[in-house]
């Protein structure tokens, strides 16, 4: 099968034929249709995230068909549609497991960072972390669901009721929270980089009442606030965003370091907390409301081959909404 591989970090990923994979037990194997392009992607391209193998196939936004199943698979037939995210692996008897909290499994394993991902044409996937995609989405409108949805939903709900939100960075998570926010009845604030105007206005097509600087005040007092931009400075600008007993979200995986700050912005009950990864009950829950609202995510596509244009082009800032691969 054709693959793009990372050899060496920092370094393009090179395309390369490979053995096509042969699911194991509890796995099913996915003919790729498409894969989101995240920016968890490109810290595992530039090295970033510690302990990556010798050689892997980044991709964690997978959308495609089961065209094979191992042994001890009774409820996914070739033929069925699904989604494979981030989380690939837990050990499913820890302390964290055993409570539905799988996304902290200390054993956990992750799409494209330590298995071979979906920047291929065939990707082999543990069957308990492949979730029946909604009808009626194509796969390139669908992929973006898998990270940038999902994560951004578990951000959201950690937020609780809170009526004024934050947006910190608006890319392809904080374009498709916008959407779920705005049905939930919330009202949405957009910050971006100053000169960013595009985005700015990308924001308020999508429901935002504002948006502008992410250095720069708040129009108003904010109840929670999510930070999707990997950049530590924004954490003590959203604590000056948001009132007392306001949260702040820290929904990365990988963020430039926090610079110091003054008590008096934490106190009066300011929460800072993160999100790791996912549980398979957001993504049960997710995808089901999803099409319910409906999510409408807006995608740039790249052919499998452009896979390093395609980070390029986030790298830079440079993708309205997603960006996705079309592999099959």
């Amino acid at each position: 099968m054709k693959a793009m591989v990372l050899e060496r970090p920092g370094e393009p990923l090179r395309e390369r034929a490979l053995p096509v994979p042969a699911p194991s037990a509890g796995q099913v194997r996915v003919r790729v249709a498409a894969c989101g392009v995240c920016r968890t992607d490109l810290h595992v391209v530039d090295g970033d995230l510690p302990g990556l193998p010798t050689r892997v196939v980044p991709g964690h936004q997978i959308v495609g068909v089961v065209d094979a199943v191992g042994p001890g698979i009774d409820d996914l037939e070739p033929g069925t549609r699904v989604g494979v995210p981030w989380l690939g692996w837990t050990c499913g008897t820890c302390r964290h497991c055993r409570r539905g909290r799988e996304n902290l499994c200390a054993e956990a394993r992750f799409t494209g960072y330590q298995i071979d991902g979906g920047f291929a044409e065939f990707a082999a996937a543990d069957a308990r972390y492949c979730f029946p995609m909604p009808e009626g989405l194509p796969e390139v409108q669908a992929a973006p669901l898998l990270c940038a949805g999902l994560i951004g939903y578990r951000s959201l709900s950690m937020t609780g009721d809170a009526e004024r939100l934050g947006l910190y960075g608006f890319g392809a998570a904080a374009h498709i929270v916008a959407q779920v926010a705005r049905h939930q009845g919330r009202r949405v604030f957009a910050f971006t980089r100053a000169a960013d105007h595009e985005a700015q206005d990308f924001a308020r097509s999508l429901g935002a009442e504002w948006s502008g600087d992410a250095l720069g005040p708040a129009p108003e007092p904010l109840d929670a606030a999510i930070i999707f931009a990997p950049v530590g400075e924004l954490v003590p600008a959203a604590l000056r965003a948001v009132e007392p007993g306001g949260v702040v979200v820290c929904a990365g995986i990988h963020m430039s370091d926090i610079p110091s700050f003054p008590y008096r912005i934490l106190w009066e009950e300011r929460v800072v907390r993160s999100v790791a990864n996912l549980t398979r009950r957001d993504g049960e829950e997710f995808l089901a409301l999803a099409p319910q609202i409906p999510v409408r995510t807006e995608v740039e596509t790249f052919p499998l081959a452009e896979a390093n244009e395609a980070l390029t082009r986030l790298r830079s800032g440079r993708v309205r909404g997603a960006a996705v691969l079309v592999v099959g």
